[in-house]
């Protein structure tokens, strides 16, 4: 038996349509059972009653991931998992892959699960398979969700979003950065302030090209801080391939170990995997990796 989980909201409602082609093309009657995740599934009891060879295959996004792994994190589950990236940005498959040309169809799930992170905000836990970022790119989250409710059948230029957030609307706030048992760290004019698990956020960033999901107690905080308006602009593109870590006078990077806070001196929106979380002065990452 095949338990499929889609997301039909995903990739701007068209998931739903690639889990009916892939059913279609590989699947007969009566060897498949699909759920809609989005529907409060009780995935304990789904899964109890799976038998050793049946398989999970999961469609959807990076969005989707994010909530899989946080509906998940307490079951101790047997079976093999699988998935099916359809979604709009699909970091985590952008990480996972060996070459950048590799074309992945899905991806083996279970180890990716195991011992993750998770972030405290506003007393609110949920574990992370990617990041979680504070600043232009919670920002442009934040932007694409209210463009996104206001014309649901136009795809959202996050693009478009990003270069108006960095020349007009997204005020860089002042940081507090405490890692691990470190001295506290202060940044001015903070415009991103993630910490990874992965190298990719933003639908193909590579934000932190020096991180490893695989090291267990290994994640990555970068902050990219004091440089103008005009000047980020101007550099904003080498995030796409790793080359702004060259800017060693706005990049600042450091691997966390165990604990990270972050502290913004004005309300900022926040993404935890592309999920978006309005008006925050502060996040708390921790890290339990055997």
């Amino acid at each position: 038996m095949i338990i499929i989980l889609k997301n039909p909201k995903s990739c701007n409602n068209a998931s739903g349509a690639a889990v009916d082609k892939f059913v279609a093309e590989n699947l007969k009657e009566g060897e498949y059972t699909i759920y809609d995740v989005t529907t409060g599934l009780n995935y304990k009891e789904i899964f109890a009653n799976l038998k050793e060879n049946d398989e999970i295959y999961l469609f959807g996004g990076d969005g989707t991931l994010n909530f899989f792994v946080n509906d998940v994190h307490d079951i101790d589950i047997k079976n093999k998992i699988y998935f099916y990236p359809t979604g709009t940005g699909n970091d985590f498959i952008n990480d996972v892959k060996k070459t950048p040309d590799e074309e992945i169809v899905r991806v083996p799930l279970n180890d990716y699960i195991k011992d993750l992170p998770y972030v405290i905000v506003n007393d609110e836990k949920r574990y992370f398979i990617n990041d979680v970022g504070f600043g232009i790119d919670g920002y442009c989250c934040e932007e694409g969700d209210r463009l996104a409710a206001l014309h649901p059948d136009k795809k959202v230029n996050y693009t478009s979003i990003a270069i108006k957030g960095l020349l007009f609307k997204y005020k860089t706030p002042n940081a507090k950065v405490t890692i691990d048992d470190a001295e506290p760290l202060t940044f001015k004019r903070v415009w991103l302030a993630p910490t990874m698990k992965g190298r990719y956020y933003g639908g193909g960033m590579m934000v932190a090209p020096m991180q490893d999901r695989n090291l267990k107690g290994d994640l990555t905080f970068v902050v990219w801080s004091k440089s103008g308006k005009l000047s980020t602009l101007m550099k904003f593109s080498k995030i796409f391939t790793g080359e702004h870590v060259k800017y060693k006078k706005f990049l600042f990077a450091s691997k966390v170990k165990h604990h990270i806070l972050v502290e913004f001196d004005k309300p900022t929106a926040l993404q935890i995997d592309g999920e978006t979380r309005s008006n925050i002065t502060k996040y708390e990452v921790f890290y339990e990796g055997k």
